[in-house]
This record gives C-alpha cells, sequence and structure tokens, in this order.
C-alpha cells in the first residue's frame, strides 16, 4: 500500500494511486456453484476466497485503501480487522449497481484515486500479479483483465465519470465493446476466479492464499 503522510500524519492519497472495489455476497449464500459441498464447507471457502483476496490487495504498492461492499456484519467486520474498509450493500442482487454504489463513496473518501473493482473469489491472487495490472491502467482510460476462459472479468478501472462496470455474461467483450482497455499483462492468478470446483483446482495449481489453503489442506 503505498501513500505519503501529511502533517497530521494521516496517509494522503496522490494522483495515480487506486482504491479497490471489492463487492462479497454474505458468505451463507455466496458460491453457489461449489456443488457437492456441503454448505458449511462452501460458505467457509466463500470467506476464505474473500479474505485471502482483500488481503492480497491491500499489499499492493499504489492500493491506498480496499472498500469492500457486504450485508454481512460479521463478515464486515472480519474484513476491517485485516485492513479493508466495508460499506453495506444498498443495491444487492446488482452487481454493477453495487460497484457504481462503491465508487460513489470511493470518490467522497478517495477524490484523487482511480477505482478499481475487483471479484472477490481469488484465492489464488499474488499481490504481484495485481500490481502488474494496475501498472497498465493509463490514468483516465477504463481498463480490463479477462478471466482465464477470456470471456468474463475480474477486473475493471475507469475514472470516477466514467466508471460504468459491466460484470455478467460476457462482460469482458462488453468492456471491450464500450471502449475499455483490455490488460494483457501475464497476470495469471489475477484472472482465475472461482466459480466451481474445477476453477478451485486450477486455482490450487497457481498456489493458494493461506486461508484458502488451510481449508483445502483440511479436507
Amino acid at each position: 500500500m503505498r501513500h505519503d503522510a501529511g502533517v497530521t500524519g494521516t496517509p494522503q492519497p496522490y494522483a495515480g494511486d487506486f482504491v479497490v472495489l471489492v463487492p462479497v455476497k454474505p458468505p451463507a449464500i455466496g458460491k453457489s456453484r461449489l456443488v457437492g459441498l456441503p454448505d458449511e464447507r462452501r460458505e467457509a471457502l466463500a470467506r476464505a476466497f474473500a479474505l485471502d483476496t482483500a488481503e492480497a490487495a491491500l499489499a499492493a504498492t499504489r492500493v491506498v485503501a480496499v472498500l469492500v461492499v457486504t450485508d454481512d456484519a460479521c463478515f464486515s467486520a472480519q474484513l476491517t480487522a485485516i485492513g479493508c474498509q466495508a460499506i453495506p450493500d444498498g443495491v444487492s442482487l446488482d452487481l454493477n449497481g453495487t460497484l457504481r454504489q462503491a465508487a460513489a463513496e470511493a470518490a467522497r473518501r478517495w477524490p484523487a484515486c482511480t477505482p478499481v473493482a475487483l471479484c472477490a473469489d481469488l484465492p489464488a491472487l499474488l499481490t504481484t500479479d495485481l500490481d502488474l495490472a494496475l501498472a497498465e491502467v493509463a490514468e483516465g482510460r477504463a481498463a480490463f483483465v479477462a478471466d482465464a476462459d477470456g470471456v468474463g472479468t475480474t477486473l475493471y478501472a475507469a475514472a470516477y465519470d466514467g466508471f460504468e462496470p459491466h460484470f455478467g455474461i460476457s462482460s469482458a467483450a462488453i468492456h471491450l465493446a464500450r471502449g475499455a482497455r483490455p490488460v494483457n499483462a501475464a497476470v495469471a492468478s489475477l484472472r482465475r476466479d472461482v466459480d466451481d470446483v474445477d476453477d478451485l483446482a486450477a486455482a490450487a495449481v497457481l498456489g493458494l492464499g493461506p486461508r484458502t489453503a488451510a481449508l483445502v489442506a483440511d479436507g
């Protein structure tokens, strides 16, 4: 996390910094496509994915803050305990609406930063990969990272006044058609989101974050 300290010692963002927006469904209802797993294990994995993703983002060189949006108050406390800031989700069941809400709040708190929407299910995410991707984000121009299949999107960045995420079916093609620039860096861990057990196995090959790795090791 990179910032300068002002006269009060409070971290002060400067132009070129990023604030990462992470929408998180309440773990009790998240990761429904992890079929074949008991609800308790699926919920634990959803929590671990989000915590590992957020922690990797917090360590990125030019990330000033990670703002999580969730309606789970207990999980919100876990995320703030590792250094995130959190707000409730005012537009539940509308991911893009949730992200626009988060960007509006980020603009109020960190007006000099660029907002970056990041999926919460990247348990293999390496901070170095996020740094590489953000290095390709040109100031004022929208950019996105396509998922491992080249169809979905795992990261979307744009200036506040042009922040129009379109996560969902064929989101990579939609972002491209709307003028966003694809990030071409070799960032495998940033492209590997996890929706099902096959995705989790692929993420494990890359190397999982500590919480997810511990759960997987426990079987």
